[in-house]
């Protein structure tokens, strides 16, 4: 039996993965997405996404929320653990609050590429020019777009859980009881941050309709648990969430832009979305960034189509990649929001520390910049004691 062919796989059907098939596949070309788990799946992130990701993924709003969560953000209430908070309210919806395994599944599904889940990448070699995959699948070109541990960014030679600076967090997200919503102070329009003492990270509150999603991350990782054991045990003495919510977190890890330094591209490979390294460092953003590479991807890929659209091919074409590949994908990451505008650009001083309360922290997880956002809470920037 001959090997299946395909002429991109990308591994990881998250965000970044999903949305640069989707854009191959309206460039004609065969695409197939791997990843080990079987969709819609749980994804440990706080599920934050701003308008513009919504524009950008031409996301038609009223029929996304016919069956799934999209919760306005308007507002945000801010402070230190363990001390007082503000709230900041703005005029106009600055962010949306999404479930991730309600959004990933949407954006993979429309894809309308060949989905192979429930199956890791176990191998991948190179020959005659081209890529084995698992030992049944061939393809000129590789995508790596699943996320900080994703195998084929150990491929190309990242350190991959050793040794790299890294961003961890913990969260839990459930429906709550109609009794546990009754006694939940936090108002779904204004999620809350609280910073730690020493500024290397913050918790945050999010509700989302009747779903509630709780977590805390940190520039290390060291004593994590008890972090946030010390966040919830507040959280409940303060009467912000109700008592009986369980500990049984989850947790992730990711790098900030400015901590990367992985390889991002060689012969038959590249990098994209946190895979790459790219969430911004001054908010820990991530579904941006990795929207922007999937985008940017296939543009320097020259790539030539050769096989029928939604189906394995029975031979690809040769496949190469331009230097600008690698360039061009960084500059996501050097890249910063102007929410209010949609334009990307230098955000210095003050208008940086307020933008990262505008801006969420982290669609796919935290830490935004915990200096900056403790400044505006404490300076007020229009805000009102709480």
């Amino acid at each position: 039996m001959s090997d299946e062919r395909c002429d991109v796989l990308i591994v990881g059907g998250g965000p970044a993965g999903a949305t640069c098939a989707r854009e191959l596949r309206r460039a004609g070309l065969d695409v197939a997405i791997l990843d080990k788990k079987t969709f819609p799946r749980d994804k440990v992130c706080a599920g934050w996404v701003t308008p513009l990701v919504l524009n950008t993924l031409e996301i038609d709003t009223a029929d996304y929320v016919r069956d799934r969560v999209l919760q306005p953000i308007s507002g945000f209430r801010s402070g230190m653990i363990g001390d007082g908070a503000v709230e900041v309210d703005y005029p106009q919806v600055v962010s949306y609050g999404i479930r991730r395994c309600e959004f990933d599944d949407y954006l993979l599904r429309r894809s309308d590429a060949r989905l192979l889940l429930g199956e890791p990448l176990k191998t991948m070699e190179r020959r005659n020019g081209e890529w084995l995959i698992n030992d049944h699948l061939r393809t000129p070109l590789v995508i790596g777009a699943g996320g900080h541990f994703c195998p084929v960014a150990k491929q190309l030679g990242a350190r991959v859980g050793s040794g790299e600076p890294v961003v961890a967090a913990k969260e839990i997200e459930f429906e709550m009881t109609p009794t546990q919503r009754e006694a939940c102070r936090v108002d779904a329009r204004r999620p809350e941050l609280y910073f730690c003492n020493d500024l290397k990270g913050y918790g945050w509150i999010f509700r989302k309709g009747d779903y509630l999603n709780i977590g805390l991350g940190r520039e290390d990782n060291h004593r994590l648990g008890d972090h946030i054991d010390a966040f919830m045990d507040w959280l409940k003495r303060s009467g912000r969430i109700p008592a009986d919510i369980d500990h049984r977190f989850k947790g992730h890890a990711y790098l900030l832009y400015a901590h990367g330094d992985r390889p991002l591209i060689r012969d038959g490979v590249l990098l994209i979305g946190d895979a790459a390294g790219l969430a911004y460092p001054q908010s820990g953003e991530g579904i941006r960034p990795a929207i922007e590479s999937a985008v940017m991807a296939p543009q320097p890929l020259r790539v030539r189509p050769c096989s029928r659209p939604g189906r394995l091919s029975a031979g690809a074409a040769p496949c190469a990649l331009s230097p600008a590949a690698g360039s061009a994908l960084r500059s996501a990451g050097d890249q910063r929001p102007q929410p209010d505008t949609g334009r990307i650009a230098p955000a210095p001083g003050r208008a940086a520390a307020e933008e990262s309360l505008v801006y969420p922290p982290r669609g796919a997880g935290p830490l935004v910049s915990a200096r900056a956002s403790a400044a505006v809470a404490h300076r007020g920037l229009g805000a009102r004691p709480a």
